[in-house]
């Protein structure tokens, strides 16, 4: 009972952010934002310190926009009229986005700008990351991949079915990445199985179908041997 109400939990939380893509634009291009920002993050030798930085932006804007949603809808909810302090209310949750927005541009540019200005006119042809950093981009893109396309699919919950399985994406992601981190025949094989496994559950639960796991998997793997495939 415990498990489900931690599920529930997790559901109600992912619902919360789907409803944001869903109804915001601006949230929805904060994700495309964040996305390509960690993609291209892969190609310059940052430091744990301006990774760290870095994610800690990235979740203070979108943090920042669904509180602006979740003040707005409650305001919404309690009247439909026009106020003084309504307005105010509305006006100081779209400034903290705007503060939020401000500070991600300045981040960026003390972090990236002499790395974009040294590579300027050159192909990367050279990257320097920790496999860590790697698999740990590879996976947070396939989870806001997934996430996304069950926003616009609108069906499902975002921890239980829906288009794709995020839980196949996810396996098929590590299976990838430990194929490439280990370049050992049994660890990436037994790795395979796992993946195939935790995809057979969620068909024989009726959770997903098997077109479902099908393009979660083929999106998992897809996206990962890219980055891989750039990287090394």
């Amino acid at each position: 009972m415990k498990a489900k109400k931690l599920i529930d939990s997790f559901n109600y939380a992912f619902e919360g952010i789907i409803y944001t893509l869903k109804t915001q634009r601006n949230m929805r291009i904060h994700f495309i934002i964040a996305v390509l920002v960690l993609f291209f993050s892969l190609f310059y030798n940052l430091t744990k310190i301006e990774i760290l930085i870095l994610f800690i932006t990235i979740a203070l804007v979108i943090i920042a926009e669904m509180i602006n949603t979740c003040i707005e809808a409650t305001i919404d909810l309690i009247t439909d009229k026009y106020h003084e302090l309504a307005k105010i209310a509305k006006n100081v949750a779209a400034g903290a986005v705007l503060i939020s927005a401000i500070n991600s541009i300045i981040v960026a540019y003390v972090i990236f700008y002499d790395k974009i200005n040294r590579l300027s006119g050159i192909v990367f042809h050279k990257v320097r990351s920790t496999p860590f950093h790697v698999t740990f981009i590879s996976l947070l893109i396939v989870i806001f991949l997934s996430i996304g396309m069950k926003a616009c699919f609108k069906k499902g919950t975002p921890l239980r079915g829906g288009m794709p399985s995020g839980h196949a994406a996810i396996s098929f992601s590590i299976f990838v990445a430990i194929l490439f981190l280990s370049q050992n025949v049994l660890v990436a094989t037994l790795s395979f199985v796992m993946a195939v496994l935790v995809v057979q559950s969620r068909i024989e639960s009726g959770i997903h179908s098997f077109f479902q796991v099908l393009i979660g998997a083929i999106i998992g793997t897809l996206v990962t041997l890219m980055i891989f495939k750039l990287i090394y």
